[in-house]
């Protein structure tokens, strides 16, 4: 007679991992029904989210996306699951997260206070902050010399507002133009629309280290904001989230989310080009806080 129990454990038990499935909501099960994720990428943010010569998206973003892809695997117990990948933009990539046309944003995104009204954020991965972009011989190298200049900025993103900020308060009277993504910022820059291109500057140290005339630019000034980023999925999505926190630990417990620092901080770029960015003070204490060793 004791067996009984026993056996109406084991079958309790047994019923576990079918009832768990049929509890998944949101993107889990929006993933495990359809067999797919879908992850947006931009085409110019090196090196977060890029794309190759062929196409193909590429980047640090794209590393830790894929990652949790892999997580989620582990999670229907190792189902394949197909990746799908749709461009975003600056001021589209909200709104594709929010209408589920993205299950994760793999880009440059900041985690700040009125974006997670709206979306959820990873954990941190980097920190960059606003710089400006000018040409060597402009004699700019501050935003105090932007008296009355024009400054190009990229569509949806932070970088407008704090240049606006300090325009205002020190009457600056900067003028503005607004490109669709970071390639046709720079694009203005380079054809003298604009004396200035402000934007984060790890984005701008990746576009002159990528383009021909690179040499001809640099970056200039102090910080004008301060910017986490994170990998940016649906609000109020618990069971997700989970999988992505675990994610962030399992890298950060086995150093491979140093490696992957290094790998497009430190070493050699797909495109050939060496950025040679260590690591921040800031983003080491980050990382120890997530769980990297010492």
């Amino acid at each position: 007679m004791r067996l009984l129990p026993t056996a109406a454990l084991i079958a309790s038990l047994l019923a576990i991992p079918s009832a768990r499935a049929q509890e998944l909501t949101g993107t889990l099960k929006k993933i495990k029904d359809d067999k797919v994720v879908t992850l947006g990428y931009r085409e110019s943010s090196i090196p977060f989210s890029y794309v190759t010569k062929a196409g193909d998206p590429i980047g640090y973003s794209i590393d830790l996306c894929n990652a949790v892809v892999d997580e989620v695997s582990k999670e229907f117990e190792g189902v394949e699951i197909a990746v799908k990948y749709k461009k975003v933009t600056s001021e589209t990539r909200i709104p594709a997260v929010r209408s589920g046309e993205v299950d994760l944003e793999c880009g440059s995104t900041t985690a700040n206070f009125e974006r997670k009204k709206e979306v959820s954020f990873s954990p941190v991965f980097f920190v960059a902050g606003t710089k400006l972009l000018v040409a060597r011989s402009s004699g700019i190298s501050s935003y105090r010399d932007l008296r009355d200049k024009t400054v190009v900025v990229t569509a949806g993103t932070t970088n407008e507002a704090a240049v606006r900020a300090i325009s205002d308060k020190q009457h600056l009277g900067i003028k503005f133009l607004v490109g669709n993504d970071h390639a046709q910022s720079f694009d203005m820059l380079k054809e003298g629309k604009a004396d200035a291109f402000a934007t984060d500057d790890v984005l701008l140290y990746g576009l002159v280290a990528t383009t021909k005339s690179g040499d001809l630019y640099h970056v200039v000034g102090d910080y004008l904001s301060y910017d986490p980023y994170g990998l940016m999925y649906r609000k109020d999505d618990s069971d997700f989230a989970a999988v992505v926190d675990r994610t962030f630990t399992r890298l950060a417990q086995s150093r491979e989310l140093v490696q992957l620092y290094n790998k497009w901080f430190q070493q050699r770029l797909p495109s050939g080009e060496i950025l040679d960015l260590p690591m921040s003070p800031q983003l080491e204490e980050i990382f120890r806080v997530e769980g990297v060793p010492d």
